[in-house]
């Protein structure tokens, strides 16, 4: 299969995109520094130099392709509203339409495990629960867009396939001690799915080659949540400190996915079902 991916070289599609090659896949990405690209175009991916967000050419750089696999996104803290909005959604929405008028109907966009926030439910998460908007902006733009991205499934036939990602780690990937300063006051004892980088890998690649999915949403994670206090454990830090008037309540169930139709659905099966496999493996 051909396949044309966005945010090749963020901390997902950096990964993905070796994999699929390695996997017998043509890949054509599109980057706005050819140098930070540089590896993976010696790997075998074609480069296309251009903007997400600016880009009269994108229907020319999509075309010839069999699924595109839209990867990149604004989600750091500090990002602006507007920014936001322009990558996550507008953008998304824009490559959608040129794939359609290119022909390239299959198109799998990476969500988050971030919608499932203030779900009124005493279980994990489910693809087809009803959500509570997001207040905060990755995630309200992330669900915006899903919900733009079926509505040209059902309206134009775009073949979309849509994957939230959990809080993903692993493959010398900085993002658990990256994220620790901001979990310093959250309840030890929270739980939260994870993923690791190449059972993403496997899960995209999955939603890129799988027919007969169009319109379906998936989970993504590993089979067993981690405790916040688990993650300082296991990358050394100290413990956290209570804050003054004891740790706050939580939903338990917040930003916990279930993942029964991806098993069921694509045989979906994680390669590091949990973060001590992935630690015991050496693959941290």
């Amino acid at each position: 299969m051909k396949m044309f991916v966005t945010g090749a070289t963020g901390k997902v599609g950096s990964r993905f995109v070796p994999y699929a090659l390695k996997q017998g896949h043509a890949v054509r990405i599109l980057v706005r520094d050819a140098g930070r690209a540089a590896t993976l175009q010696e790997q075998g991916a074609e480069v296309v130099v251009g903007d997400l967000v600016d880009n009269e050419n994108l229907t020319e750089a999509v075309r010839g392709a069999e699924a595109v696999v839209h990867i990149a996104a604004q989600f750091r803290g500090g990002v602006s509203e507007e920014t936001a909005q322009a990558v996550n959604l507008d953008a998304t929405i824009k490559l959608a339409q040129a794939a359609l008028d290119a022909g390239v109907t299959r198109f799998v966009f990476t969500s988050t495990s971030n919608v499932y926030r203030n779900l009124n439910v005493n279980r994990p998460g489910r693809e087809d629960d009803e959500l509570i908007p997001p207040t905060l902006v990755y995630p309200r733009t992330k669900l915006a867009s899903e919900e733009a991205l079926l509505a040209l499934y059902r309206e134009q036939g775009l073949d979309v396939r849509i994957l939230r990602l959990p809080f993903v780690y692993g493959a010398s990937d900085p993002h658990i001690e990256e994220a620790l300063p901001f979990m310093k006051e959250w309840n030890p004892t929270k739980q939260l799915s994870i993923g690791h980088h190449e059972d993403v890998d496997q899960a995209l690649l999955l939603a890129a080659t799988t027919p007969g999915i169009g319109g379906r949403t998936y989970n993504v994670a590993d089979d067993y949540p981690v405790r916040v206090a688990e993650l300082f454990q296991i990358t050394g830090q100290p413990e956290q400190v209570a804050p003054e008037g004891g740790w706050p309540a939580f939903n338990q169930w917040d930003m916990i996915q279930d993942t029964t139709r991806i098993k069921t659905e694509l045989n979906f099966r994680p390669k590091y079902p949990s973060i001590y496999v992935a630690r015991d493996l050496d693959a941290l």
